[in-house]
């Protein structure tokens, strides 16, 4: 049975309430120790639904005496100002009629820079990279009702599945017209006016429509935390009218609070009782495997420390890659199930305990689901419920726990040590010909890549080879290996090479097939105009080679055409040696030359790089990958051969 603590009322309608009333008294629901089982997983639902029910009842605005005498701001500079406070700086999107008026409050913003985009898919992309590289802070995306946030929306729900913050405002019609519902242009013609509304919810974390603006800031600041918190986009409808009203800007001296929720003091030390147990029971045979949502939820700092204190043998699924620096000499490489380096693949799946923090187990991120690690000896960390074995802990977020698991684990550090942990290394092979081969190719790059480089690998042959090469200390990998949107990256690579800039990182690398740069090109053009620099590395093999090693070989429709992919810069406003310059590269030598180059390695101009490669060549983790997922799809039917 559920029981309230006695301290805690809920309110009896939903109207604004002065904050102070709820604020002091904490809210923790009980469980009857009768039921501990049975009503766990109820009452951390409840749990969450009244936290976030004591956190409109602190931040709903109301028109106290003290509000009216507060100095007055406009609802757009009040967003702004927030945004500012959240450390972003650069705004992707397009202009349209509907988010025109707001967007001048934008131009003339000191802290936030536009950066116009050529699409609003391309726009969303960039807010993704640079939500990826921005460490704390969000992406920003700007597009117009309907027409605009449709083409985003692709974009969008990549950053949902991968778990990446991004707030995406709309510029939407008048409250008036929406009451009204006249057959405005970018509307379906039928008064459904909350359409869009509709299908944002589906890719979205938390939702917003403004539409008066009492509201209007605690509005805000909701869908803003929930962004920062849950590591998912939000969705904005700013209306036309609302964009001037003026409203107190007393709320902006509070900061807001996006630090996780605490974990409930009895079930978490429960649960580090149930862990130690199992680590007893494991006699301190015990690696670390880090995934996705170690960096996303942002407990990179806590997973250095248990490194540093408990010196267990560590290792990374692919999306995972760099969230531990691949320098470390307890890092052992990468774990993907059956794809696995072999002497990775021993070390853990016969470790008798395996600490998961942030796993994300998609099919790409697990070698098609052949992980060989069973829950009887997993503990999976993650930012909002922690399982061991086969019970969960909903409520009981790692950013909270890590730190006290460390402390209960440090004691155990000497025997750590002794574990035996693989080296990651890849030394280039030598080969008896001339052709740039990926068997080659990605360990030799990997002797290009300098500390903090922000390294871009677009889905396909790009992502399967650089994940079998270690990067140097402080490198920052940045993939979409679940969503797989193919030309994800060349958005991406414009707001991660922003983010950089800001960040006084390294340089920002690209590695893109020809068939996925055909799908965003046009982003080439905002990096000539925003002054970013990448290198951008073109595999042209005459088509979607990692489509052919699922399906259809040699068939027509995994076919492009070939471009001139070194008139590209040029064409898109690149002066050729000032500030752009192109290169093709042809043999193993061409290329080798151009990475010993100091002025091509400097990279102070964007510079684009064709790769000659064979059409049928793909690491060899890329091809087991399409032969267990071609054995999953089943591409073949009955009377049909392959191609």
């Amino acid at each position: 049975m559920l029981q309230l603590d006695p301290a805690f009322h809920l309110p009896v309608h939903r109207s604004p309430v002065q904050p102070s009333t709820y604020s002091k008294t904490p809210l923790r629901l009980k469980i009857n120790t009768r039921y501990p089982t049975m009503t766990s997983q109820s009452v951390a639902i409840l749990q969450e639904e009244v936290d976030k029910l004591r956190h409109e009842l602190q931040t709903l605005n109301t028109d106290h005496p003290s509000d009216l005498a507060d100095d007055q701001i406009r609802i757009a500079d009040y967003l702004l100002a927030r945004l500012t406070q959240l450390g972003v700086t650069e705004m992707f999107g397009l202009p349209g009629d509907f988010n025109l008026g707001f967007l001048d409050y934008v131009e003339d913003n000191k802290s936030i820079e536009w950066v116009g985009n050529c699409n609003e898919l391309n726009a969303s992309y960039a807010a993704d990279g640079y939500a990826r590289v921005k460490d704390g802070s969000i992406g920003v995306l700007l597009t117009t009702f309907g027409v605009g946030e449709l083409s985003a929306t692709n974009g969008i729900a990549g950053a949902f599945s991968e778990h990446v913050p991004v707030l995406h405002i709309v510029g939407v019609p008048s409250t008036s017209q929406q009451k009204s519902k006249p057959m405005l242009h970018h509307t379906l013609g039928d008064g459904r006016f909350d359409a869009y509304l509709k299908a944002a919810q589906q890719f979205t974390i938390s939702q917003a429509s403004l539409n008066n603006k009492r509201t209007a800031a605690a509005e805000i600041d909701r869908v803003l935390t929930d962004c920062v918190i849950m590591a998912r986009p939000v969705y904005l409808m700013l209306p036309t009218d609302l964009v001037h009203e003026k409203i107190p800007a007393k709320r902006l001296q509070t900061p807001l609070n996006t630090q996780p929720q605490e974990n409930d003091p009895e079930v978490e030390a429960f649960v580090l009782d149930e862990i130690m147990k199992l680590v007893k029971q494991a006699e301190e045979d015990i690696i670390i495997l880090v995934d996705a949502c170690a960096v996303r939820h942002g407990v990179k700092e806590e997973m250095r420390e248990l490194l540093q204190r408990t010196h267990f043998p560590v290792f990374s699924a692919p999306m995972g890659k760099t969230a531990v620096p691949e320098t470390y000499e307890r890092y052992g490489g990468m774990y993907v199930g059956s794809i696995s380096r072999p002497e990775v693949k021993e070390r853990v799946e016969n470790a008798r305990l395996i600490l998961s923090v942030g796993a994300l187990k998609s099919d790409f991120n697990t070698g098609n689901f052949t992980y060989h690690i069973p829950a009887t000896k997993t503990v999976e960390l993650h930012s909002d419920h922690t399982r061991v074995q086969f019970a969960a802990y909903h409520g009981i977020g790692m950013k909270r726990l890590l730190p006290k698991l460390t402390a209960r684990l440090q004691p155990l550090n000497e025997g750590a040590k002794l574990l035996s942990v693989p080296k990651f290394l890849s030394p280039v092979p030598q080969e008896d010909n001339q052709i740039i081969s990926q068997n080659w190719l990605w360990p030799r790059v990997a002797q290009f890549f300098r500390p903090k480089d922000v390294i871009v690998a677009e889905t396909g042959t790009s992502s399967f080879g650089i994940l079998d090469v270690p990067l140097p200390h402080g490198a920052i990998f940045v993939s979409q290996i679940l969503w797989g949107s193919i030309g994800w990256t060349v958005g991406s690579t414009l707001g991660a090479a922003l983010a950089a800039r800001e960040r006084q990182l390294g340089r920002t690398i690209l590695f893109v097939g020809d068939g996925s740069l055909q799908l965003t090109v046009q982003e080439l053009s905002v990096m000539l105009r925003t002054g970013v620099t990448p290198i951008i590395f073109v595999l042209n093999n005459s088509g979607y080679t990692i489509e052919r090693f699922l399906h259809g070989e040699q068939a027509k429709y995994n076919d492009i055409t070939n471009w001139k992919w070194t008139s590209l810069l040029e064409t898109f406003g690149g002066i050729e040696g000032k500030t752009s310059q192109s290169y093709t590269v042809r043999t193993k030598d061409e290329l080798s030359k151009l990475l010993d180059d100091e002025s091509f390695a400097k990279a102070d101009k964007i510079q684009l790089v064709e790769l000659i490669m064979e059409k049928l060549d793909a690491p060899n983790s890329l091809k087991v990958q399409a032969e267990l997922s071609g054995q999953t799809n089943k591409y073949i039917s009955l009377g049909l051969k392959t191609a």
